[in-house]
């Protein structure tokens, strides 16, 4: 999973609540341990891993807890969830500006065609944005 792809330490990860799996926690602890987990718990959830156990407090519950406790939206709030559709905006339009799929084989050619394509979605996004001024 994340291991065998991901070379470098994570800083933080955000996913929608599909990912509140067991699974998921163990490989992004397992690869980063200090990496910020954002993955809402399920509306149904449970903690996993109640306050007198001896073992290290688990990031998911203290999600969970901090949702129970302050509501669900000023989780997001303060844990900056919405970096997550903003980044599914960003691949969404550059899927349908240049297509799916890289057309280069090998890694380091697809590595250069991606950036090429980021690139570019950066200066059309740049070009695109109104000019805004304070009107007395």
């Amino acid at each position: 999973m994340v291991a065998q792809q991901i070379e470098q330490t994570l800083l933080s990860c955000a996913a929608d609540g599909a990912y509140d799996k067991r699974k998921v926690y163990d490989v992004l602890n397992a690869h980063s341990p200090e990496v910020e987990i954002l993955i809402p718990p399920r509306k149904n959830a449970h903690i996993w891993q109640h306050g007198n156990a001896k073992e290290e407090r688990l990031k998911r519950d203290e999600n969970l807890r901090y949702i129970r406790k302050h509501g669900r939206p000023q989780w997001k709030e303060d844990s900056a969830y919405h970096i997550r559709s903003l980044a599914e905006t960003i691949v969404f339009r550059l899927k349908t500006i240049f297509g799916d799929k890289l057309s280069a084989r090998l890694i380091e050619t697809q590595t250069t065609q991606a950036l090429i394509r980021c690139t570019a979605l950066n200066r059309m996004t740049h070009l695109g944005l109104p000019q805004a001024c304070k009107v007395a």
